[in-house]
């Protein structure tokens, strides 16, 4: 059997986690706290040696993911930045303060 690609490596970890394609990284933190809750062998409900093994596949799918986050090259462009501007941000860029679309003018 072909060694997995880090693609189906890390999309494998991903759906252990029942994370979305896109998480950020508090997300991922707070999911991964949930499951290990949930499935810990101490305080799991079900069988010990199932949370045991559950909790093997959680810890193994958080390194991947973490490995991947903390490798990860981010990319600062004006474009890729811009992809997360706020609504305001969005309106000031198209439209600016023109008193036609600006949201400050009101009419009298």
């Amino acid at each position: 059997m072909a060694k997995p690609t880090k693609f189906e490596e890390i999309n494998a970890a991903r759906e252990v986690l029942g994370l979305p394609e896109a998480a950020t990284m508090a997300e991922i933190k707070r999911r991964y706290r949930t499951l290990m809750k949930k499935w810990h062998p101490d305080t799991g409900d079900a069988d010990p040696s199932e949370c045991e093994e559950m909790s093997r596949r959680i810890e193994a799918a958080y390194r991947v993911i973490m490995n991947y986050c903390n490798n990860y090259r981010y990319r600062f462009t004006r474009d890729e930045v811009e992809q997360y501007a706020s609504a305001d941000e969005w309106w000031m860029r198209r439209f600016g303060a023109d008193p036609v679309w600006s949201k400050s003018s009101s009419k009298k």
